[in-house]
């Protein structure tokens, strides 16, 4: 069977939710035993997401391969519970910077070079090429943005293309709003009838509808969209809000929305979707048993997507516990040794978030000593494993100024300190330590308890580590290392001797957490949270 693709484009509002209607309907399709991936298509002119500030972007979701990509591949693998790459996620600037490079090594033979067709044909070679290499059955494509921006025409007109192209192989499933007015207590489908006349002015037909509603739509108002958008009655779907995005699918599925794909494309509908672990998985968190209170410690708190993992890996480790966990973001700024008893003695558990830079670094570093003190539940990820190794060196074995040669290059105790592949590089984007790596897990540590096992692999982003000059004097004095990298020698995992929980990691397990396959230190960690006195 050849690779069938469907693009999911959206009109009047940014932030309408085409990432987690492209997961679900995938999900879907997944379920009726099909393979499916999606990738999403960023209109941006950065070359990928890896140096634009959080409150810019959100947060920067890493693939096992070692791609710093849009927020929503985070979505696709919670959803699918299949690794992305690299190829799952184009921006313009890797469009352009392509067609550029090609052009200087004078692959056009000296053609002028153009929007058309140079830029669309490395737009579609982008598109096909996960269906091309991997045979998938459905490659879904989200195009980032709003019909109509002037960034998205070139995705645009490349869908346009590839539908006359791909014929039945290729479908267009449209996200729209359709707003309620309180003044007049009724429904409009005028701003949806105006984005899809928007993208009819671009040569895209869409193939089904997708409404996406606080209120019930009835049959009339499909019925209108349904006329005045050349769009089948059956292809217009209501999308209403929901409590979570997991219920998403569910609402999908009683609209139909996966049988209305496959009858498009006339292929055999088959079996109802296998969902059980899906559902059970929603019953224990939409029926918790207990609850607990977290603090989640961090300079991007303002916006909750520049955390969107984390908190996503929250809601899995809640379920496997039957336990809601109530996240609360906290501002590193605001703590201070004055006030830190204050704002942190009614949490149950402490995450130290990851980040960059020297903004908050004393907060963090105060929440650190009050959970090492005062026996919290504590869990250190990527830089908040580092505030755990400078504030242990500063307060317990007495290293005054101890700190990351980050925030300070001249400090006599770098005990966190530039990795020896990152010296010298002055490039900005992509240079990290990206992508998933080994690590060697102590027997009988608190790392272990969770994973079951001797060596996992688990993703990275950073250019700053352990210092293992200072290696024996923190195992010596109770800090200890209990995830150590077998090839580098890189110390990936620090825990505390004597404390009920206090794990720093240097990874990013809520990479790597999905509704299927939990993360198993967030689930530890929350476990750790409930049985705090």
């Amino acid at each position: 069977m050849s690779t069938k693709y469907i693009f999911v484009t959206g009109g009047v509002t940014s932030s309408l939710g085409k990432g987690i209607l492209s997961a679900s309907l995938a999900k879907l399709l997944q379920a009726r035993g099909y393979s499916v991936t999606i990738q999403k298509l960023d209109p941006y002119i950065n070359v990928d997401p890896g140096t634009l500030n959080p409150y810019e972007h959100g947060e920067c979701y890493v693939t096992e391969d070692g791609a710093e990509t849009d927020l929503d591949l985070g979505h696709y693998e919670r959803f699918l519970n299949v690794p992305t790459s690299q190829a799952n996620n184009v921006t313009t600037g890797r469009i352009y910077q392509n067609v550029i490079n090609k052009e200087r090594r004078g692959d056009y033979l000296g053609k002028t070079v153009q929007i058309i067709p140079h830029i669309t044909d490395e737009i579609k070679r982008n598109i096909k090429y996960l269906g091309n290499k991997y045979k998938f059955d459905f490659v879904i494509t989200e195009i980032g943005g709003t019909v109509g921006d002037i960034e998205s025409l070139p995705y645009i007109e490349s869908v346009r293309q590839l539908k006359w192209e791909l014929g039945r192989s290729a479908q267009v499933i449209h996200l729209t709003l359709v707003p309620y007015l309180n003044a007049s207590g009724e429904l409009k489908t005028k701003p949806t009838q105006h984005s899809v006349k928007s993208l009819l002015e671009e040569g895209v037909q869409p193939d089904i509808l997708v409404l996406r509603t606080e209120h019930q739509l009835n049959d009339d108002i499909k019925k209108k969209v349904a006329l005045f958008c050349n769009v089948e009655e059956g292809a217009v779907v209501q999308s209403i809000d929901v409590s979570t995005i997991y219920e998403v699918p569910l609402k999908m599925k009683e609209e139909k929305l996966d049988i209305t794909v496959l009858k498009k494309f006339g292929m055999p509908v088959g079996k109802e979707p296998m969902l059980e672990a899906w559902n059970s998985f929603l019953n224990r968190h939409k029926n918790p048993k207990m609850e607990v209170d977290i603090a989640l410690i961090g300079k991007y708190v303002e916006l909750h997507d520049a955390y969107k993992s984390i908190s996503e890996s929250f809601i899995h480790a809640g379920a496997v516990n039957e336990c809601k966990v109530n996240l609360t973001f906290i501002h590193s700024e605001e703590i201070s040794r004055r006030n830190v008893d204050d704002i942190l003695k009614n949490y149950s558990g402490i995450v130290i978030a990851p980040g960059f830079g020297h903004r908050g670094i004393r907060g963090k570093i105060e929440a650190t000593r009050y959970a090492r003190e005062n026996k919290v539940p504590f869990f250190g990820i990527c830089l908040g494993m580092q505030m755990a190794v400078i504030e242990f060196a500063r307060n317990v074995l007495g290293f005054t100024g101890a700190d990351s040669t980050e925030m300070n290059e001249v400090t006599k105790y770098p005990v966190i300190d530039l990795m020896e592949e990152q010296k010298g590089i002055t490039n900005m984007g992509g240079t990290m330590r990206l992508g998933a790596f080994a690590c060697e897990i102590k027997p009988g540590s608190k790392m272990y308890d969770a994973y079951k096992k001797d060596i996992i692999s688990e993703r990275h982003r950073h250019r700053y580590e352990f210092n293992n000059k200072y290696y024996e004097e923190f195992e010596n004095a109770g800090m200890v290392p209990t995830g150590i990298n077998p090839d580098s020698g890189l110390v990936e995992a620090v825990e505390l001797k004597g404390h009920p929980w206090f794990v720093g990691v240097q990874f990013h397990p809520e990479y790597s957490s999905t509704v299927l396959n939990p993360s198993p230190l967030f689930s530890a960690f929350v476990k750790a949270c409930t049985q705090k006195e």
